[in-house]
């Protein structure tokens, strides 16, 4: 396992014996690095390349060591800075660290304590990259899949026995399914809960800026490359990346995706090293990825790789004994996040509620919960309007798959393609506006917008 992406270090001293020997010993350990004796030449290095770490005397020819302290710690992305100083003095330590230094080491120092210090700066640097993009639910109930019913109770004997392994799991469900929760629930039931998972939602992210997300990038490698940028595979080492909406990675990228599958290796981009990573890869999708392959959108061997195990999500038409369980459980939830005490739906609320078909599915519900926990009258049961339903469901597509005269029932599309139709319409055709209303990313409307010939 790739400890930290810590490759470059420079070394600010002006005794030449301690600047060699302290930069041969970290060569000899493979990193890459550049010495000087002063502060003007840290300086023109540090503008020439990014770099991880820096060892920095504190008393130099040109000047205190802690004045170049202070630039760089006033950096966005700035390297580590573990100050050397032969006035080992609490004060001047203290000091330092309270401007910003991660750690000091007073001369004359053995190279088992360099490496200490390198290790830890390591496992610190490692922590703070991946905590950006870590996924963690502070409650813990929110991440439970709920329901009782057959095809979910399958689902979570599913679940229960692919999490133990680090087989990639294929995640596929309509919009709104809960997808990611059960990615969520792999990751929390999986050998590997302690260690990174980062999430990478591919419909968010604008083609020309996925492989450096993926991958990282070198300083300079594009426009805008200002500092070296690790990606979400070398975070996620040792640990699970979720793709998100991986059918919306676009086919040139779907190679170099597939090399980190087979190989577990890539370069960041603009780079030349090599970097190794072992990482579980748990992946989503509202596509029929097989149909994707047929029409040459998706990579057949990609496809493979991704669907080692898996794992269909149940639309809530086909598990409607959980609707009211799911709704009273989003009531509570919602009530706590929002300080609302003794609240409950209505009677003929929960009847709406459970005739209702809920084309978005459960991210629908919770939606439609949380409006209407945020709307309600204390004290007052909450009723079908403000769900956005009415109490008799008579213009709603209710559960009628039950009944023998099925000639006036409406297909899933037809229902979806009017949804999205009526929210276009409230929405005045803000395509930005709609998507928020409907619980969706603006790139997967764009899509049903097309499926469904919606254009204007």
């Amino acid at each position: 396992m790739l400890l930290v992406a810590i490759e470059k270090i420079v070394v600010v001293d002006d005794e030449m014996m301690i600047r060699k020997a302290l930069e041969t010993q970290l060569r000899n350990k493979r990193y890459s690095v550049a010495s000087t004796g002063d502060l003007k030449g840290a300086r023109k290095i540090l503008s020439r390349d990014s770099f991880d770490l820096v060892f920095l005397d504190l008393r130099l020819p040109d000047g205190d060591g802690t004045d170049l302290l202070e630039e760089i710690t006033a950096k966005t992305e700035a390297p580590m800075v573990v100050m050397m100083t032969g006035y080992g003095s609490v004060e001047s330590a203290v000091s330092c660290m309270q401007m910003g230094a991660f750690d000091y080491v007073v001369k004359p120092f053995s190279f088992e304590q360099i490496e200490v210090v390198v290790d830890k700066v390591a496992s610190f640097d490692k922590m703070r990259r991946v905590t950006k993009y870590y996924v963690e639910e502070s409650d813990a109930r929110s991440t439970d899949i709920i329901g009782e019913s057959e095809p979910v109770i399958k689902l979570k004997n599913l679940v229960d026995k692919v999490a133990k392994t680090e087989a990639s799991v294929l995640i596929t469900g309509e919009n709104g399914t809960g997808k990611e929760l059960v990615a969520r629930e792999l990751y929390r039931n999986s050998l590997l809960s302690k260690q990174p998972y980062i999430r990478v939602n591919c419909a968010a992210i604008s083609e020309t800026l996925m492989e450096s997300e993926f991958f990282g990038h070198e300083k300079g490698s594009f426009t805008g490359a200002t500092e070296r940028r690790e990606g979400r595979f070398e975070l996620a080492d040792g640990g699970t990346i979720l793709l998100d909406e991986i059918s919306e990675i676009a086919p040139a990228l779907q190679a170099k995706l597939l090399r980190v599958l087979q190989e577990k290796e890539f370069e960041r981009v603009g780079g030349n090293k090599t970097i190794q990573v072992k990482v579980r890869v748990l992946a989503t999708t509202n596509r029929d990825l097989m149909d994707e392959v047929k029409k040459g959108n998706f990579r057949e061997d990609l496809y493979y790789r991704l669907n080692v195990f898996p794992i269909a999500v149940p639309p809530l038409r086909k598990r409607d004994s959980d609707i009211l369980l799911l709704a009273n459980s989003f009531l509570q939830r919602h009530a706590r996040k929002h300080a609302v005490e003794e609240i409950s739906f209505s009677k003929n609320c929960e009847k709406a509620i459970e005739s209702h078909a809920w084309p978005g599915n459960v991210r629908e519900l919770e939606n439609a919960v949380e409006r209407a926990v945020i709307l309600a009258e204390k004290g007052t049961p909450i009723e079908a309007d403000l769900l956005g339903l009415k109490s008799n469901s008579s213009s709603k597509i209710v559960k009628s798959e039950k009944s023998s005269d099925t000639k006036d029932i409406a297909s899933m599309e037809e229902v979806e393609k009017n949804h999205i139709q009526n929210a276009l319409a409230f929405c005045n055709g803000n395509r930005t506006h709609a998507a928020e209303k409907l619980g969706l990313n603006v790139r997967t409307l764009r899509n049903k917008i097309k499926q469904y010939d919606l254009e204007e």
